[in-house]
């Protein structure tokens, strides 16, 4: 009996850890290869504790959700959604391994590439101005967060500060693009060697900064798909299009049409405001200018049949869900469009 105990105990160990969506990475280098720049004993709080909670946390937050199929890139970008639970242990994780990456000893560093440096030299003349823009953006966050260096939507560069564990990738930041270099500004990634000199942490911090590996990281960011999704996440009226669209086509397709006929008119409204927007550049073509009249016109539709009175509801109801049916179709040939 004590031996069959023993192995429904390891198997639910065994479970436990399959069940661990996400995991703790390890560290590129040993804890004190980082000195003197941080110290060994940092670096072992700051991953082992700090990171390693973040991790689980994540992992608690979403166990036995759908959100255990979504990626970290989805969780991310739409953390306006999130509970702030899932919002800042997601971040915590993703921002942490990007940190961890991109530092190095100095003797095991790799030099800058050329794409890199040309677009730093072309946008902030020097990487001297370049540093001195993020040490800014960092000694300036007041309190806790991060400084980064981001390939915009449009496939620039530019430097941004975000509170807390948050990050340019989300919707909460005002300012969105595709980290390549992220310096902690929490006081528990310098307060043991440095105390409450953020500013020569500052300094000191670009002795571990592996460029090579950044360099990297911006060939990945210029040729990865998210950055037209963060461009048209960018676009405000869509999003607010496609909250209200949500909330009525997908309980009219469980055959609840109450959200629909009540919201007909903000769905029509929200419809007419897309159309009179501007999209992004990918996105302002004439192809997506007569989709979206389309979807304007089937709008109004929907918010004309639900005014009306009916002796046959279940017959409206009918009609109503082709009409919501056909205005998603088209708000997806939309989306479809920016992707293009």
């Amino acid at each position: 009996m004590k031996t069959i105990f023993s192995l429904l105990v390891l198997c639910l160990v065994a479970f436990g850890s399959l069940a661990q969506v996400y995991q703790l990475p390890s560290l590129p280098y040993s804890k004190d290869a980082y000195e003197p720049f941080i110290d060994a004993q940092t670096m072992e709080i700051h991953h082992d504790k700090h990171h390693a909670g973040y991790v689980n946390n994540l992992n608690k937050a979403i166990s036995g959700t759908a959100m255990e199929k979504l990626s970290m890139t989805d969780l991310l970008m739409y953390a306006s959604f999130r509970s702030t639970t899932v919002r800042n242990n997601a971040g915590g994780h993703y921002n942490h391994s990007l940190f961890w990456e991109i530092l190095a000893p100095p003797t095991a560093q790799k030099p800058m590439g050329q794409e890199l440096e040309k677009a730093i030299n072309n946008q902030f003349q020097s990487i001297d101005s370049l540093m001195l823009l993020i040490n800014a953006a960092a000694a300036t966050r007041f309190g806790s967060g991060w400084a980064w260096l981001v390939v915009t939507p449009e496939g620039q560069l530019a430097v941004y500060s975000t509170a807390n564990q948050d990050n340019p990738v989300m919707d909460v930041s005002k300012d969105r693009g595709i980290p390549i270099l992220g310096i902690d500004v929490w006081e528990h990634a310098y307060y043991l060697k440095y105390q409450n000199k953020r500013g020569d942490y500052l300094s000191s911090i670009w002795s571990l900064i592996n460029w090579g590996v950044v360099s990297d990281k911006f060939n990945e960011a210029l040729n990865n798909p998210l950055l037209k999704e963060l461009e048209k996440d960018n676009w405000l009226a869509l999003k607010d299009f496609h909250k209200v669209m949500a909330q009525t086509f997908h309980p009219a397709e469980e055959k609840n049409f109450a959200p629909l006929l009540s919201r007909s008119g903000e769905l029509y409204a929200k419809a007419i405001l897309l159309k009179n927007s501007t999209p992004p550049k990918s996105a302002n073509n004439k192809k997506v200018q007569d989709a979206l009249t389309r979807l304007e016109k089937q709008c109004a539709e929907i918010h004309s049949l639900a005014q009306k009175p009916s002796k046959n509801e279940e017959a409206k109801n009918d009609l109503l869900f082709d009409l919501i049916t056909k205005a998603h179709d088209i708000f997806h040939e939309v989306e479809g469009l920016c992707h293009d």
